[in-house]
């Protein structure tokens, strides 16, 4: 019964996914945002929201070390799968549609676009981690970081609305829902309302079937023992990233390479800076490094590292391929051998 709960629930979130990328670009058009604010900003907030449940709903609402620690986890997690897994299945994706995509093997994007949403991320992470190391009582301090990190988040908002929205050259197919705006169905360019309406389908479709994808995950690791740790770090994080990972599958098989890594990136901005505050308002105590939590916070280590090996050839060639991007699929795997042997010390 778990696996069939599991399979509808990724079929529920595939078709959220397709409904939201088609509803975004046309919002996007609709409003004449730049393509920055449509795939870093729109999308990743979209698709963000399942896995930003997880620490909100644990560490508000939930009671006992436990929930805390499968908050703060899910906080961690986050930034290390996009920077690892998405990346990964991202890039094997473009070597998949190689053939059917104009540049092929090579990823397509706007340089400048990234290049802004991986600066914020590593400014807004790193004030994230430096406030774990603070005293467990300078409670105040770290209330501080977390409204930083939110004036922080809304400037790189701010900044990606400001941008030019170009000429609009990519064509987009026509609206999924188009048909059910009686007298207009044939007209190319759909009402607002009807976009909108779209997105917000599309957004249940994705919120819903995360929720039920990752309560059948919880089910499935504690009928086979898996514990907390595994289950906040690893397991958790790789249901709730679904969307973003089908969203860029979706517009890297469609060659929108900027709007499949921007709302990755875009993802990575909005991770660093909302959940992370939510748990220094919340759980300040919590977020502290200690030898308890040293494997979770190494994760966000690996996820830095990551995420330089895989950007900085654009960084300095300005290119980027399918495998280079494929390369956080390695740190992924060393990271969970880490956490299973870590676990493994642990239980002997």
């Amino acid at each position: 019964m778990t696996l069939l709960v599991l399979l509808l629930a990724f079929v529920v979130i595939l078709a959220g996914a397709e409904l939201f990328t088609n509803g975004i670009e046309w919002f996007g058009r609709k409003l004449d945002l730049a393509e920055g604010a449509v795939g870093s900003v729109l999308a990743a907030v979209g698709t963000a929201l399942p896995e930003t449940t997880i620490p909100f709903i644990a560490i508000v609402f939930g009671s006992g070390l436990a929930s805390t620690e499968v908050g703060v986890g899910a906080v961690l997690g986050a930034p290390f799968m996009l920077g690892t897994l998405a990346m990964c299945v991202t890039g094997l994706a473009v070597i998949g549609f190689r053939k059917r995509r104009q540049q092929g093997v090579m990823v397509a994007v706007d340089r400048t676009i990234l290049l802004h949403d991986l600066r914020w991320f590593g400014l807004g992470y790193a004030l994230a981690i430096a406030a774990a190391f603070l005293p467990a009582w300078l409670e105040l301090v770290k209330a501080g970081v977390a409204i930083l990190l939110l004036v922080l988040y809304a400037w790189y908002v701010r900044a990606h609305f400001a941008g030019a929205a170009g000429d609009h050259e990519l064509e987009l197919a026509p609206l999924r829902l188009r048909r059910l705006d009686r007298g207009r169905h044939d007209h190319p360019v759909p009402r607002l309302r009807l976009v909108g309406v779209q997105v917000l389908i599309a957004l249940g479709c994705i919120v819903v079937g995360a929720a039920f994808f990752v309560g059948a995950v919880q089910d499935l690791a504690a009928s086979l023992g898996i514990g907390s740790t595994i289950l906040a770090l690893v397991i958790a994080p790789i249901a709730t990233e679904l969307p973003e990972k089908l969203n860029s599958v979706i517009w890297v098989r469609q060659g929108k390479d900027t709007l499949a890594l921007g709302n990755i990136t875009g993802a990575m901005v909005f991770q660093s800076a909302i959940p992370t505050s939510i748990v220094l308002l919340f759980a300040p105590t919590a977020w502290s490094v200690s030898a308890d939590s040293a494997l979770s916070f190494l994760s966000a280590g690996i996820a830095v590292v990551s995420i330089a090996a895989i950007f900085l050839p654009l960084w300095f060639r300005g290119t980027i391929s399918g495998r280079g991007l494929a390369v956080g699929g390695i740190f992924y795997v060393a990271y969970l051998g880490l956490v299973v042997s870590g676990l493994a010390r642990g239980a002997a």
